[in-house]
């Protein structure tokens, strides 16, 4: 296909002074920008045609999932914006950082495919020109516990590039997945203790027919460790059924444990049952809303799944 992009060298001779009236004359597919002034100038034009704009953040090696962020967008605003950067400062020493895979052109067909407007794609010297951050966001208290707890300076990093993106986009509305579900928890915190003017949309998972949550990451599954990781969302559901059944949580957590750890190749981080705003894992006496997280090593691939439970609390014989 044929896409209007900039590269950085080219930067600001490509976006149309009325990126509505201009459709008709440009080439099928979204509107690729690298530059932040690229990014400002094709936004301050929508907001002179009083358009009104949602923004979608990615890492790119983008599948069906991110495909629901863009659909649930839509329905919301005028114009769809999806940001591609692979953010290098959310990602610890050992990490993927430098395997993680960048597939910016076929990210950009499949986004054509669903009528995204424009991508912003900036390089790592565009997003942070002083190289090393001087200022970062720290997650409060819920970015303590799990994937904070087990990548220390990850919440640090997805929290400062979000609102970089979220102050150079200016959205309306900018979407989240549920898959993610404490970043979704700390961006939303941020965005209300921070005043910024922008609604958070948050999507459900997408998960494949089987049953496993979509991710970037399956991809480096082999055949035999996919099918493998099909018990992730098995325990995830297991709990859940659980809670619905009147389990304690304590009870059901250990249902969801027995059914990973009598699985060869699956090596579990953790599985709880948690508040889902603060994190803390829920005691046996209480009841209401709460959250199953999970996070495991399918081999070298670390996954991570969650689902919203209802906890029925103890029954009134417990309690008299």
């Amino acid at each position: 296909m044929s896409v209007l992009s900039t590269s950085p060298e080219e930067a600001g001779t490509s976006i149309p002074a009325d990126p509505v009236s201009a459709d008709a004359a440009r080439p099928l597919g979204p509107v690729v920008m690298h530059r932040l002034a690229e990014m400002h100038a094709y936004v301050s034009a929508l907001r002179e045609q009083g358009l009104t704009v949602g923004l979608v953040p990615t890492m790119g090696a983008l599948h069906a999932g991110h495909l629901s962020l863009v659909d649930a967008l839509q329905q919301e605003v005028d114009t769809v914006i999806v940001s591609i950067f692979v953010n290098p400062t959310q990602f610890a020493p050992g990490d993927d950082y430098d395997s993680y895979p960048r597939t910016l052109d076929a990210d950009v067909e499949l986004l054509a495919t669903v009528g995204v407007d424009a991508v912003f794609a900036p390089t790592p010297a565009e997003m942070y020109p002083q190289g090393e951050l001087r200022t970062s966001i720290l997650p409060g208290l819920p970015g303590r516990y799990f994937e904070g707890k087990t990548r220390p300076t990850h919440f640090a990093g997805a929290l400062t590039v979000v609102n970089k993106l979220l102050n150079i986009v200016q959205p309306d509305v900018a979407a989240f997945g549920e898959k993610d579900f404490q970043q979704l928890v700390l961006v939303t915190n941020m965005v209300a203790d921070l005043n910024l003017p922008v609604r958070i949309l948050p999507v459900p998972i997408r998960r494949d027919t089987d049953g496993l949550a979509l991710s970037s990451r399956n991809a480096r599954l082999s055949e035999t460790e996919r099918v493998t990781a099909l018990f992730l969302s098995k325990a995830v559901l297991a709990v859940q059924r659980q809670c619905v059944d009147g389990a304690l949580p304590s009870e059901a957590k250990r249902v969801g444990l027995s059914l990973l750890e009598a699985q060869p190749g699956i090596e579990v981080d953790y599985l709880e049952i948690v508040e889902p705003q603060t994190f803390v894992p829920v005691a046996d006496d209480v009841a209401g809303a709460a959250r199953v997280i999970l996070a495991a090593r399918v081999g070298q691939v670390r996954l991570i799944d969650n689902a919203a439970v209802e906890i029925a609390g103890p029954s009134t014989e417990e309690n008299a």
